[in-house]
């Protein structure tokens, strides 16, 4: 146990005097590992935090929800002419649901009625998206209440004219004053604000944007808008799994019970999507799965120069050594002892290189998370990973110089100068 443990520590002396001994040598073989190192890590660290990110916003939506929609999320190349004639989801078929399902714990609905302009007093803000949904909406997608509260289910049921802000449209009207319990205007009606949304920001991977939102019930906006009309963008059913229930079986009763409100024969195919989350997961998973191999792709070639780099030092410290091999071999040093002394040295010069390169990802995710206020992290995980891969690295690069070392014959070498 001792003679590996001193083996270890003259092979690791070794290689930081190849470091030392040959500055502008040993950065030029080291930086190719260090970019390699980074090229790798660095993707990986990056994507890794993005798919957190998108991950965490696309949970708010609830992967036991079902969505039925117009369109679907995904392949909206091949049939979009059949798609297009579809109808939108109705009020009707959300109160259907509501009644005949029984996997469902919570069904709500919505209509994008679209860019309206609101006005308080003097003050008017053009671009707010006006939503009319059900009282069941705030629930199933996590919306965050900042003042006030989310309209009640008797003020749904009567249509009640309130109406909830976002943080931008509150901020735009109202400025410094309390906008709770404020009359605004919107599509030529009075409008009592009860409620304004956390603000989200400028987020271009969040999905629930509201900050340039309001929220006014269905029924209040039956009075502005028709529920059968084109009048509004789109209108789209949420449908919340109770616990234990599968979404596939979910999924299956929705088809009967939309396609019977619907009276599609046997033989007609289905005229609506049921989406879920999954579905845009899948499609960025196999954005992040590119991104991944781009990452490896490029660092593997950084590795593979770095590693003959690495070689090409460990070739020139045998011939320096040779001697010295020699001297050892001829007092009774083993040949493992030998092609052990001379790996170790080899992986010990990589994961310099490697801990650089770790080093270099660190200061930049770190200013980046700074400067773009979005959390940029360097994973355990991921360092374990660059460093095991500078191990192997080394392990590959110095093998065949530690062989030539461990099979040099002790009297030739002595002799050698």
């Amino acid at each position: 146990m001792m003679a590996h443990i001193r083996i270890f520590w003259e092979a690791t002396v070794m290689a930081m005097q190849q470091l030392t001994g040959n500055k502008l040598r040993s950065f030029l073989s080291l930086l190719g590992i260090s970019i390699g190192i980074f090229c790798i890590i660095g993707i990986l660290s990056a994507v890794d935090s993005l798919k957190d990110y998108i991950q965490g916003n696309l949970n708010k939506l609830g992967n036991d929800v079902i969505y039925v929609q117009k369109w679907p999320f995904v392949d909206m190349g091949g049939n979009w002419w059949d798609w297009i004639k579809r109808p939108y989801p109705e009020f009707s078929e959300y109160e259907a649901i509501k009644e005949k399902s029984w996997t469902a714990d919570m069904v709500s609905f919505h209509i994008d009625v679209g860019m309206k302009t609101a006005k308080y007093q003097s003050n008017s803000v053009e671009g707010v998206f006006l939503v009319a949904s059900t009282v069941e909406f705030a629930t199933i997608f996590n919306m965050d209440i900042e003042q006030g509260r989310f309209f009640s289910s008797s003020e749904s049921q009567f249509g009640a004219n309130v109406i909830v802000l976002g943080a931008n449209v509150a901020e735009s009207l109202f400025g410094s004053i309390d906008p709770l319990g404020k009359d605004i205007k919107m599509m030529g009606k009075k409008y009592t604000v009860i409620g304004v949304l956390k603000k989200e920001g400028e987020d271009p991977f969040n999905p629930l944007q509201f900050d340039d939102a309001a929220f006014v019930s269905v029924n209040s906006a039956r009075s502005m808008i028709s529920l059968k009309s084109n009048q509004f963008w789109s209108s789209s059913i949420s449908v919340k799994a109770r616990d234990g229930i599968d979404v596939r079986q979910v999924k299956d009763e929705l088809t009967g019970i939309v396609r019977a409100h619907r009276k599609l024969k046997p033989k007609q195919e289905d005229n609506f999507a049921l989406n879920e989350i999954s579905m845009l997961a899948s499609v960025l998973g196999s954005f992040f799965v590119t991104l991944n191999i781009l990452g490896f792709v490029i660092g593997f070639f950084a590795l593979l120069v770095g590693g003959v780099s690495v070689a090409n030092i460990m070739f020139v410290s045998v011939k320096e050594r040779t001697a010295i091999i020699g001297i050892k071999k001829s007092i009774g040093a083993k040949k493992e002892a030998i092609l052990l002394e001379f790996l170790i040295e080899a992986i010990v010069l990589c994961m310099v290189g490697g801990v650089i390169g770790l080093g270099l990802i660190f200061i930049i995710l770190t200013g980046l998370t700074a400067a773009l206020d979005f959390d940029l992290h360097l994973s355990v995980l991921n360092i374990v990973l660059g460093l095991s891969a500078s191990i192997l690295v080394g392990l590959i690069s110095g093998f065949v110089p530690a062989l030539q070392a461990s099979n040099l014959d002790p009297v030739e070498a002595m002799r050698r100068k």
